[in-house]
């Protein structure tokens, strides 16, 4: 069994290895990370020869940190990351280069056809008939979009999305509110078969599938980390939140999707959503217009520009052949469209 993670910001950890009666068995590790003393490679195969293959990423930690010798230096990736490495042999994980990825970048479209091209896309990659593909957004018009389990009446003020001409809609993935402005947002989605985050715990798939966002920022200039769950942070602020769906169906696939502030009109913002005090005690900021510092003044870039070095990134590390939505997809978006995300009832589920 083979199994590869890219840590977050780090290094390469690969293991192989086999499994004899429920025990890891032959186990070798190795990767392009940074070890000290040499040797300590070696204890970590002995730490994990023999462990029960229903082990976790965190219990098989354990084991390795036991084994290490007092002063061992591991730099660029860490004990759990080789477990993790461990749980995705076990599960048969794919890696991104074992797919032909797809590019769907095409022109504006109304937040509820967003909505249901994400439920669409994602679907057909479950069911095999579509290649494992990001999405890149362009926004038809200003919006408010809430997350699956958000109350509508919490979280957005109606007279204030009206008197800015605001549509809300809500997605099907968990998280907080979106708020979009056409020119100042900066939205991207992944439909992945699950098969690429298999042995990742919920919270490790984050920032998995979105590494290489922090390589594209990084090469603009801006040192971005995830904060969890679901926050790309800088120093000077958040930049970006990250909502996931897992679908059942076929194969299995999960929906990633970012939506990262370009620029962002403050005044607006807290004038259409309700953001409580409860909301930015984690935050580190007593002030809503605080919470997110805009790529335009971190990178000096054009939206266009950033959006370009985003996807050049993307088709560096794995390829990214241009594609589009079929007419067959198309039309069932369109469908869903009007008759879930545009009701509503699907709106206001939780009022």
């Amino acid at each position: 069994m083979h199994g590869e993670y890219k840590v977050p910001g780090g290094k390469l950890v690969v293991v192989d290895l086999d499994v004899d009666e429920g025990a890891l068995r032959n186990v070798r590790v190795a990767g392009d990370f940074f070890l000290e003393p040499d040797d300590a490679l070696l204890d970590i195969d002995r730490a994990l020869e023999g462990a029960d293959a229903g082990l976790t990423a965190p219990q098989l930690a354990a084991r390795i940190d036991a084994a290490l010798p007092a002063g061992t230096v591991m730099f660029g990736f860490s004990s759990e990351a080789v477990g993790i490495a461990v749980r995705r042999a076990l599960a048969n994980a794919t890696d991104w280069h074992h797919y032909d990825w797809q590019l769907v970048h095409t022109g504006p479209q109304s937040p509820a056809l967003h909505m249901a091209l994400d439920e669409v896309l994602t679907a057909e990659v479950a069911a095999g008939r579509r290649a494992p593909t990001l999405r890149v957004w362009e926004w038809g018009s200003p919006a408010v979009v809430i997350g699956s389990f958000q109350s509508l009446r919490n979280e957005v003020d109606p007279e204030g999305a009206a008197r800015h001409g605001m549509t809300v809609v809500r997605r099907i993935s968990g998280g907080g509110a979106m708020f979009i402005e056409p020119g100042n947002t900066i939205t991207y989605s992944l439909s992945v078969p699950e098969a690429l985050v298999q042995g990742l715990s919920f919270a490790d798939s984050y920032a998995y599938l979105d590494d290489w966002v922090l390589g594209a920022l990084d090469g603009m200039g801006v040192k971005a980390w995830y904060q969890p769950l679901n926050d790309i942070a800088t120093e000077a602020g958040k930049i970006a939140g990250a909502a996931q769906k897992r679908l059942v169906a076929g194969n299995g696939a999960v929906l990633h999707h970012v939506t990262m502030a370009y620029d962002i009109d403050a005044d607006k913002m807290t004038d259409v959503l309700r953001i409580g005090r409860e909301k930015l005690s984690d935050k580190g900021t007593k002030s809503a217009k605080k919470r997110v510092d805009p790529l335009r003044r971190q990178t000096g870039l054009p939206r266009a520009e950033v959006i370009e070095r985003m996807i050049g990134t993307f088709r560096g590390r794995y390829g990214l052949t241009d594609g589009a939505v079929t007419s067959e997809e198309l039309a069932r978006a369109e469908e869903l469209a009007a008759t879930k995300f545009s009701t509503e009832e699907w709106t206001a589920r939780v009022p």
